[in-house]
């Protein structure tokens, strides 16, 4: 009988261990969705956090899924296992707080971008004026612009915005190489497959095979924001600490070493 009930006991034990154990894996890992022009600001912010000890101490492992943001926000709506999660505009949030996705409470716009004419550093041009007289057929020959698809990347929908405010976008559109993001597009200026790309500042700032030729007014487009958020009702005790580190000094320095402005939150 003693015999018995050792073995309901240690199976008992066995349980709550095995219940503790999944309990405290789920909470060491968060998983942040982010847009794919924060990849390498945010996987260093990722590195950073890590190895500091003190804001960091039990350990914790941010995991990123970079992609478009409007891509990412239709995974969540649709019960992806998101945690946090980084816009590269306003409207893709929009979209996920009308879904009821994500604490509304937690939302803040973190940082802000702005939009340049990017070509392949063997390029001859260096300077292009963006007004209604520039000759974009002339400026790609037989090629076309690279850009993210303004259907659906945010990059895309701000560049359409600017060549409109321009006068330019009746001429670009059929001259669009339309990619899936804006890395997307930024890849195809570094392989010389487009003569030309709009993309962000920061994705300028990051690579060594283009060069920056011209930069879109500020007022020809809506302002490029990111906002952050946790998605669902998440509270456990990695995402609340992650999603704060975020909002640091030592992750601002970061974000602004690659670009970014950095907004007061």
């Amino acid at each position: 009988m003693r015999q018995r009930h050792n073995s309901r006991f240690k199976q008992l034990i066995t349980i709550i261990l095995m219940t503790f154990s999944s309990s405290v894996m789920a909470e060491d890992r968060v998983l942040i969705f982010a847009a794919a022009s924060l990849t390498n600001a945010l996987t260093e912010v990722g590195e950073t956090f890590k190895a500091d000890t003190i804001a960091n101490p039990t350990k914790i492992k941010p995991v990123f899924s970079f992609a478009s943001s409007s891509a990412l926000a239709r995974q969540i709506a649709q019960g992806a296992p998101a945690q946090i999660y980084l816009s590269a505009n306003q409207k893709w949030m929009d979209y996920l707080v009308k879904q009821k996705a994500v604490a509304t409470d937690s939302r803040v716009t973190l940082l802000r971008n702005s939009l340049v004419l990017v070509a392949p550093n063997s390029s001859s041009l260096n300077n292009v004026e963006l007004n209604k007289d520039w000759d974009i057929a002339s400026a790609v020959s037989s090629s076309r612009i690279a850009v993210g698809d303004p259907d659906h990347v945010p990059a895309g929908r701000y560049a359409k915005q600017a060549l409109e405010n321009l006068d330019l976008w009746q001429e670009a559109m059929p001259l669009l190489a339309r990619a899936s993001n804006v890395r997307g597009a930024l890849a195809l200026v570094e392989r010389g497959e487009s003569p030309l790309g709009i993309v962000y500042a920061t994705d300028a700032l990051v690579s060594q095979k283009v060069k920056t030729v011209a930069t879109f007014p500020e007022n020809s487009h809506k302002a490029i924001e990111y906002p952050l958020v946790i998605v669902g009702h998440n509270t456990n005790f990695a995402t609340r600490i992650f999603y704060r580190y975020l909002q640091t000094k030592a992750a601002q320095a970061i974000f602004v070493k690659y670009g970014f402005e950095v907004n007061s939150i």
